[in-house]
This record gives structure tokens, sequence and C-alpha cells, in this order.
């Protein structure tokens, strides 16, 4: 029975799985070599480095790679066989990585992800009174002025508490 579900599985959905595990092994070698260029080049931030969207294109394929093997079930049999934890841990590896895309793409990225109707939902939705940059542009003084106030009205509402 096995072997016939296997025979009905096409190369081109096994080179898929094969794909996966060359690519998890590229990006985690990638980021190695990557994060050792960043300290000689003064400890920059990987997000700074010039190649960092590669790094991004790279974690985008192996998304749609993972999700490709998802949705073709007669697979898993060979996952588990190939992948150490076999779905289970695609699945989970999977949402590492899909996490990872998610909290850092670019603005342009974003921008060819969602319609502009889309965006526009999300901007009209987003709370402005919580925005951390609200005080970008302040002199030094005015924005130590608003983060004393703000402090002061924290502990004030604290002490009414207590």
């Amino acid at each position: 029975m096995a072997k016939e579900n296997s025979a009905k599985i096409s190369n081109e959905l096994l080179w898929y799985v094969d794909n996966y595990i060359v690519l998890i092994d590229y990006y985690d070698r990638t980021i190695s070599r990557i994060a050792a260029r960043c300290v000689r080049k003064g400890n920059i931030a990987l997000e700074e480095y010039k190649f960092y969207p590669y790094i991004l294109d790279v974690l985008e394929e192996i998304c749609e790679t993972g999700n490709l093997i998802l949705e073709h079930h007669e697979l898993y049999p060979y996952v588990e066989r190939k992948i150490a934890g076999g779905v289970p841990a695609l699945r989970e590896n999977l949402a590492i990585y899909q996490e990872e895309l998610e909290n850092n793409q670019s603005p342009e990225m974003v921008k060819a992800d969602i319609k502009s109707e889309d965006a526009a939902t999300l901007k009209d939705g987003f709370d402005k009174s919580i925005d951390p940059t609200v005080g970008a542009g302040m002199n030094i003084d005015d924005l130590m002025n608003k983060l004393m106030a703000e402090n002061n009205l924290e502990n004030t509402s604290e002490e009414e508490e207590q």
C-alpha cells in the first residue's frame, strides 16, 4: 500500500521536500556568514546590511516551499523520513520562519502584499494615542517634558490604586 502511494508522488513534488531542506541549511549558513560580516563592518545590525533584502527573499522562498509541502498530504510520509520531527516539526519551524518574514518585511514588501483600500482600512483603525513615534520631531527639552509628564501620570495612577 505504501508503495502505491509513493508511486503516485511525482519527482517534482519530491524535489520540493529536498529543496526545502537545502533552503533551510542555506539560510542558516547565510545568516551565520552575514552576521560575521556585520561584526567585521563595525558591528552593524543585520537589518542594515546592504544585502539584507536577499535574506528576506530566501525566507519567502522557504515559506512558499514549506506551505506547498503542507498542502500535499501525499508528501507527509516522505517528510517523516527526511525531516527530523516529521510534519509537526515542519509546521512549527515554518511558523517561525513565517513570523520572521512578517516581522522583517520592508515597507515596499508590505505595500506589494496588501491592496491600497486594505491599507487605508488598517491606517484608519490604528490607535494613534499609543504611537511611540508621536514625539518625533520634538526638541530634546520638549521630549523630556513629555516623558516626565507621562511618567508623572503613571505614578499618580499607581498611587491612586494603592
